[in-house]
């Protein structure tokens, strides 16, 4: 298994909207990034993955899960361009910031901290890890 992070802007669509569609979950629409589109491409099902509100909140707010493979983005008229599925998981216990993440040795190599504006960026395992504890949430209820 592997470990992603999705970044949204909650007034475009939130950690609400994603629990709003149940085990059905929604395609992660619209990204138009070459690197972000080959990050979905590597993923499997059952990878995980941060759910990030970016613009003012900047937190991890949730654990999703990948339920398709890359296909063609529904919303694209142009085939390069491809989604995975993903479905809510569990909120966090407690968001945890940028400022936090930023602040924390542990990750001071994460994209996020390197490249904050990719939307779709892998996580090691270590950082999934010190994350997921900033966020008193536990691994093993995911």
């Amino acid at each position: 298994m592997r470990y992603w992070l999705f970044k949204s802007e909650p007034s475009t669509w939130s950690w609400d909207d994603q629990i709003a569609k149940g085990a059905a979950g929604e395609e992660w629409d619209g990204v138009r990034n070459y690197q972000a589109r080959n990050f979905m491409r590597e993923m499997a099902v059952g990878d995980l993955g941060f759910f990030y509100h970016s613009q003012k909140e900047k937190a991890v707010v949730g654990i999703v899960q990948v339920i398709a493979e890359a296909h063609p983005d529904s919303k694209a008229d142009d085939p390069r361009w491809e989604c995975v599925d993903i479905k809510a998981v569990r909120p966090f216990a407690q968001p945890v910031t940028l400022d936090q993440i930023k602040g924390d040795p542990r990750l001071a190599d994460m994209v996020l901290v390197k490249n904050s504006r990719l939307s779709v960026q892998p996580v090691t395992e270590d950082e999934w890890r010190a994350i997921c504890a900033l966020g008193k949430t536990e691994i093993d209820q995911v």
